[in-house]
């Protein structure tokens, strides 16, 4: 049985999802994850696991008063922090992706339990607080130099 929390977080990430009712279906179901665009309610800077683990221990020991949704996907060994859409951000380094509008990223369900190749390091909280992009980078650039480096470009 879910906590409130827990399903206000379902509630939460499904609203990113173009058939909501859909998604929180397939994860009943239990679908290890589904495909969710960015842009709508977040966007995502996934980033190598070794230098997002390093930001995230960063960003705890920091106590920053922003904090969000981490993912880690085991398989491919990468860690994505989940911050505020900006379809005018653009994040370089070695390795960056940035997952916005016209982005899709696998997202598992907030109560999905350990040992599976997606899991949440740090599950959505269901009231929508995301990292703040500044603190991202800062934390990213701590942990691995230049890496993390984000450069905003200009709307077309």
């Amino acid at each position: 049985m879910q906590s409130t929390m827990g399903k206000q977080a379902v509630e939460w990430l499904a609203a990113a999802a173009a058939d909501p009712r859909t998604c929180k279906e397939q994860w009943d179901l239990g679908a290890d994850a589904v495909l969710l665009e960015g842009g709508r309610l977040w966007d995502v800077v996934s980033v190598p696991e070794y230098l997002g683990l390093r930001a995230l221990d960063l960003l705890r020991h920091a106590r920053s008063r922003t904090t969000g949704p981490v993912l880690v996907n085991c398989g491919a060994r990468r860690v994505g922090f989940f911050l505020p859409p900006d379809p005018a951000a653009e994040w370089t380094g070695p390795g960056v992706r940035h997952v916005g509008r016209g982005s899709w990223v696998a997202v598992p369900p907030p109560h999905r339990s350990v040992g599976r190749r997606l899991e949440w390091l740090l599950p959505p909280d269901g009231t929508g607080a995301l990292y703040s992009p500044r603190v991202v980078e800062l934390a990213l650039r701590e942990a691995g130099g230049s890496v993390g480096a984000r450069v905003r470009v200009s709307r077309p």
